[in-house]
């Protein structure tokens, strides 16, 4: 689980992805802020569907990991938190088709299109 950033008409925006271990998109999710909320919410939506995992691996990101917490907290489950700098380099590297499908039209033109592709 990570988020990077992109640009929807000329503003910065952030999308979180999870992937699996085999580096298949598992969900995203296109918002304007990089808060525990948005993580929280991001994270439910990929439980909601695809199921309750059993570990999540993270960089260092205090909003992700709140999240994580807070989740587990709130329902009553044992995700366990991973944060090991080389272990999340399968969604760090998927980032990079991201980036060169984006860097070419200087980023999107429509909140919509970005979230369609």
């Amino acid at each position: 689980m990570d988020e990077t950033y992109i640009k929807v008409k000329g503003h910065w925006y952030y999308l979180y992805r999870a992937v699996d271990k085999t580096g298949q998109t598992i969900d995203f999710l296109l918002t304007e802020q990089r808060d525990e909320e948005a993580a929280l919410r991001f994270l439910k939506k990929a439980i909601r569907r695809h199921g309750v995992p059993e570990k999540i691996t993270i960089d260092g990101s205090a909003a992700n990991e709140a999240a994580i917490k807070r989740y587990n907290a709130e329902h009553g489950t044992a995700i366990a938190i991973r944060k090991v700098k080389y272990l999340n380099n399968i969604v760090e590297q998927d980032h990079r088709g991201v980036k060169r499908v984006t860097r070419p039209m200087l980023g999107f033109k429509a909140f919509g299109a970005a979230q369609d592709t």
